[in-house]
């Protein structure tokens, strides 16, 4: 669809085609900030970018989804207080050339599947089709982890968002029915298998994330001044990633109720990622599905970053046949849960939890069955 509409809007035919995919984490939520440990899948819905070079420094992309285009030349690259969709992909082009790459003018068009502000991280599915489609058109023969941190100082440094790194690195690097276990420290990472019994169902809740950002901002704040608190009582620790449940325990009475349920929640996340990672692969789905519910679980009352109608999506979920685990994914106050059902079940999963969730308030929820895909740099 991209490639024709290149065709229509350019009148030529695209010399590179790339996709980046979309993704779901299954568990490890809120601790990619706080260097710890995450355990996401690409899934098989994403951003594709298709275009050519020019014998200039310019730049056109038109936007799918937005239905406009926005131009800028590569020496004067500025961000775009009008077409805010295209400050994604100027931040890559912008930090690609301050690194030493010379780029050329190009004509594109980019559009795709990945829901906008649904928490399956479409920001991050432009960022990194961006870098693979410079990478690809130009040669320029970029590492793999190159291009997940340029992606990411894309939304951290130029679209102004404090992301972790964990959206770019899926999208970059998933694996066709794998999850990626990614360590937020030192970006270690391996695939890990997932049964194909088991389908990965998103349930989007059709609420915006409105507060999810400033709210974000927040969550990090108070993680920082959990650290800061807990060094203060003579513990060497850098990060939520450093402090074990004793040494949350001994500090309590410094950190007080608030603090101690925001570090509560990353240090026993971190601690259910761990364990997820054994369970997989054991195969043993059960447990994880339990892990993903005692995530939620800890999400809604600890680190209060869940809403009413993603509980509610959790509750319809638990109580159909064939349901492992239920959980919200991404930043949280709107946006998807994700699901693991059994694939015998997934059709009445499906059509229950759609009917239960219409039911019950004024919105419908799309839901998509997922399977984990590769990443832009592995399908490139």
């Amino acid at each position: 669809m991209t490639e024709e509409t290149f065709r229509k809007t350019f009148g030529t035919s695209p010399e590179v085609v790339v996709r980046a995919p979309g993704r779901v984490n299954l568990i490890g939520e809120h601790t990619d900030y706080n260097d710890g440990f995450v355990l996401p899948a690409a899934i098989d819905r994403a951003i594709t970018y298709a275009g050519r070079r020019r014998n200039d420094r310019h730049v056109r992309v038109y936007s799918e989804d937005f239905n406009a285009t926005a131009e800028f030349d590569l020496g004067n690259n500025q961000k775009d207080t009008q077409n805010t969709w295209s400050n994604y992909l100027r931040g890559v082009t912008k930090f690609l050339e301050s690194d030493g790459y010379r780029l050329t003018g190009t004509d594109m068009a980019f559009g795709g599947n990945v829901p906008r502000e649904a928490g399956l991280s479409s920001s991050a599915a432009v960022e990194v089709g961006a870098t693979t489609f410079w990478n690809k058109l130009l040669g320029l023969g970029l590492d793999p982890v190159y291009v997940v941190k340029l992606a990411r100082r894309a939304e951290n440094e130029f679209v102004g968002v404090p992301c972790g790194i964990m959206d770019q690195f899926i999208s970059a690097l998933g694996r066709r029915d794998h999850a990626l276990f990614l360590d937020c420290r030192d970006l270690s990472y391996r695939h890990l298998p997932m049964r194909c019994d088991v389908r990965i169902v998103v349930c989007d809740s059709g609420v915006k994330r409105a507060l999810a950002q400033s709210e974000y901002e927040v969550r990090l704040k108070q993680c920082r001044a959990a650290v800061e608190k807990i060094a203060a009582t003579g513990r060497p620790v850098k990060s939520l990633r450093d402090v074990q449940s004793a040494d949350l325990e001994a500090a309590r009475g410094a950190l007080g109720d608030l603090l101690w349920r925001r570090a509560q929640h990353v240090v026993s996340e971190n601690q259910r990622t761990m364990e997820a990672v054994k369970v997989l692969q054991a195969g043993d789905m059960e447990r994880f599905g339990e892990l993903m519910n005692e995530s939620h679980e800890s999400l809604r009352k600890d680190y209060e970053v869940s809403s009413v109608e993603l509980d509610k999506l959790v509750e319809l979920a638990r109580a159909q046949k064939g349901i492992l685990g239920a959980r919200m994914t991404g930043a949280g106050f709107g946006g998807c849960t994700v699901n693991l059902v059994r694939a015998e079940a997934t059709e009445s999963f499906v059509q229950a939890v759609g009917k239960g969730y219409g039911e019950a308030g004024t919105l419908a929820a799309k839901i998509y069955v997922c399977q984990a895909s590769d990443g832009a740099l592995v399908s490139a």
